[in-house]
């Protein structure tokens, strides 16, 4: 479908001089608009260059262009019996017709991975696959990203009247299960699903996602289309060089009961190559989910730890499953 009903946010005013004019305010209700309405938007003026961005997708595309032997060094004991890590690293597209590279936080050290001891906690050395310049455009835009997500969640703690500090207790860089994710879809020769819905071949199937908010840079190519909870049709998510897209997950539909719903998205099966660079925004894992944390005072009591949160979330994604 043409029609676009994703809403383009400039959110400078939030970026430059924090929550409390009455721009930023203004800012906030349109995010909270969005979230409500569609639970999909577009960011503009988010502080990310357009320079960084592009150094962040040829890092992407240097990776998956290198040979199978040399992704494979950074692929999950499944697939590289090596390896002892399990939940980063990357995955082949014979998995679900796509490629993919998870890293998580560059900041935790194997010393710190080996010490936690917790399954999503993993050291990655990414110097098996990776050049050093490289490295560090990885850990440059994942400060830049996770930034990003602090200030957006700060938007929702700050609709609820709340002290945006709190976002301290659900975020801790270390323990953040947060994602940083490539996926790259080569020329699929068939799609992945056929929607139920409307008979659509998807080259990645319909789902939402796990965490707080996802933000995305796709290419220019698209592809990415979002569920209209109201009508419940199809509609493009267009490409914004300058934009980045965002979308409601399903702990944020958690802490909020049910305000902030996650969306059904998907992506259509186009057989071109193409990339799309998703960031999972994702708490603590031992942060304690209680739905009394953004409604009421806080209390933890029969809180659900995010770890086991997302556990359950993760076991309806074939490249999960390892």
């Amino acid at each position: 479908m043409s029609k676009n009903i994703i809403p383009t946010i400039n959110i400078s005013s939030i970026v430059r001089n924090g929550f409390k004019s009455s721009k930023s305010i203004d800012t906030i209700n349109k995010i909270k608009k969005a979230c409500i309405n569609i639970g999909f938007f577009q960011i503009t003026g988010h502080g990310i260059s357009q320079k960084n961005i592009r150094n962040i997708c040829s890092t992407g595309n240097k990776f998956f262009n290198s040979s199978y032997k040399n992704k494979k060094k950074l692929s999950p004991k499944k697939w590289n019996s090596k390896n002892k890590n399990i939940y980063r690293g990357y995955f082949p597209n014979d998995v679900n017709g796509k490629e993919g590279l998870d890293i998580g936080d560059l900041k935790v050290t194997k010393k710190y991975a080996d010490i936690t001891k917790n399954q999503y906690i993993e050291y990655l050395d990414l110097t098996k696959s990776i050049d050093k310049k490289s490295i560090k455009i990885l850990s440059n835009y994942f400060d830049d990203i996770f930034f990003l997500g602090e200030t957006l969640f700060k938007c929702i703690i700050k609709l609820y009247k709340k002290d945006i500090n709190n976002s301290k207790e659900a975020f801790s860089r270390l323990k953040t299960l947060s994602t940083l994710r490539f996926n790259y879809y080569p020329n699929q020769n068939r799609p992945v699903e056929i929607s139920k819905q409307d008979g659509v071949a998807l080259g990645c199937e319909t789902h939402v996602d796990s965490g707080i908010f996802t933000i995305l840079y796709q290419d220019k190519k698209g592809g990415l289309q979002v569920q209209n909870r109201k009508n419940k049709k199809w509609y493009d998510v267009p490409f914004n060089k300058k934009a980045l897209v965002v979308n409601t997950g399903r702990a944020l539909e958690f802490l909020s009961k049910g305000k902030f719903k996650a969306t059904n998205h998907r992506v259509l099966w186009n057989k071109k190559k193409r990339m799309s660079i998703p960031f999972f925004f994702e708490p603590s894992y031992d942060f304690k989910m209680s739905k009394s944390f953004l409604n009421g005072s806080a209390t933890t009591n029969n809180a659900l730890i995010y770890e086991k949160f997302l556990n359950q979330s993760l076991k309806k994604f074939i490249e999960y499953q390892r």
